[in-house]
């Protein structure tokens, strides 16, 4: 099973709901939050920098991938259980400021094109509502 937190807008490249890091990241950096929500913030983001691999490529396309739109999006496995749980405190900080999350979950996402212990990033299936 595979986990994913997004918000109710498009990402430009992908067309799929934006995911919680973006989000979290236009919050931090532009909203109206209070200094240990920031903090809070900072922390969970220097965590993932730790903990989870930054994939190196977001598109099922062949070489060189920088010249492809990056359409694939991530998602959690649903064995990397403190991964989500320092997601969920990213998603609580953002509805507590009015933006909605959606947790989506599935079997079957698309065509993986990177996958490590604790995510897959995938093209999504096109009937795949995420």
């Amino acid at each position: 099973m595979y986990i994913r937190f997004a918000i109710h807008r498009k990402d430009e490249d992908s067309g799929r709901s934006l995911g919680i890091f973006h989000a979290a990241g236009e919050l931090r950096d532009h909203g109206d939050l209070e200094a240990w929500e920031r903090d809070l913030l900072y922390e969970l983001k220097d965590w993932f920098n730790d903990h989870l691999d930054k994939p190196d490529r977001f598109t099922a396309s062949k070489p060189p991938y920088y010249r492809k739109q990056p359409k694939a999006i991530s998602w959690f496995k649903d064995t990397a259980v403190e991964h989500i749980r320092r997601a969920r405190q990213m998603m609580e900080i953002l509805e507590s400021h009015g933006v909605a999350v959606d947790t989506y979950m599935a079997e079957r996402v698309g065509y993986v094109v990177y996958e490590d212990e604790f995510q897959i990033v995938a093209q999504a299936f096109s009937d795949l509502d995420c």
